[in-house]
């Protein structure tokens, strides 16, 4: 099974930009989106369904033109959900749930945490209940998750760690999370096959950052330690244009 996943930072933008054509090329059984910015009743049939994929749709419904997340897939999951459990992070569009036979998928796309204290607060909130949203899940199966986490993990997921330890994103508590998230069992499938750094997939557009590789890697494939033996390959697409992102992949044997 293939798995893509793209932050594209506004769906209808990528859309003019060479997203379709990726598409085509990536031959992914499901790709999952981050930051769409889109309500599905502002779409056309062929965007909300493209080349030959069934599109499911969980938009912002607190603030319109924002946040918003979606799944394309080809193998048709046994059931599907939108948001976290507890009603205090629904209403932003941040999370899908498929659950396939052999593992839970959960396409998420995390809070960033610069804009105030406040966001920040909400972002390790949310952090906190989604582990225990993917814990709950994995009672029952393997569990799969996918999506701009907005953090770096350690000093090889970005280019310049000293001058941004004090920024969301680099902050020692967001980092921590991270470390429970690989304690408790899940495990970061990129780092499975490339230990070494310089490898990202933010990069800043004001400072024209992507040209000079100046990056942070915060975007994520985890699986479930359950699962690690059935992953055969994971990647970065850098060279992939169109969002401050780039799209990941993952390859599973199930």
């Amino acid at each position: 099974m293939l798995l893509s996943s793209w932050n594209v930072n506004s769906y209808r933008a990528v859309a003019k930009k060479g997203f379709f054509d990726w598409l085509r090329g990536a031959s992914a059984d499901v790709v999952c989106l981050q930051e769409t910015k889109v309500r599905a009743d502002q779409l056309t049939e062929a965007d909300l369904h493209p080349d030959g994929f069934t599109g499911v749709w969980c938009s912002s419904e607190k603030r319109q033109g924002w946040s918003g997340t979606a799944v394309f897939h080809k193998i048709a999951p046994l059931a599907v959900t939108c948001d976290l459990p507890d009603p205090a992070y629904q209403g932003e569009g941040r999370l899908i749930h498929f659950e396939y036979e052999a593992f839970h998928l959960v396409n998420c796309y995390f809070p960033n945490g610069q804009s105030s204290p406040e966001r920040l607060a909400y972002k390790l909130g949310f952090y906190e209940a989604f582990l225990t949203y993917a814990q709950e899940l994995r009672r029952a199966k393997p569990v799969v998750f996918c999506g701009d986490v907005n953090t770096a993990h350690t000093e090889i997921d970005l280019k310049n760690p000293k001058t941004n330890r004090h920024v969301s994103g680099f902050l020692p508590e967001e980092r921590a999370w991270i470390d429970r998230v690989v304690a408790a069992g899940y495990v970061d499938t990129f780092r499975m096959f490339e230990p070494g750094p310089g490898h990202y997939t933010w990069w800043d557009y004001l400072t024209r950052a992507r040209e000079r590789n100046a990056g942070w890697r915060i975007d994520y494939f985890f699986v479930s330690e359950e699962l690690k033996s059935r992953v055969v390959r994971a990647w970065i697409e850098p060279q992939v244009m169109g969002s401050d992102h780039c799209p990941i992949g993952l390859e599973l044997n199930v």
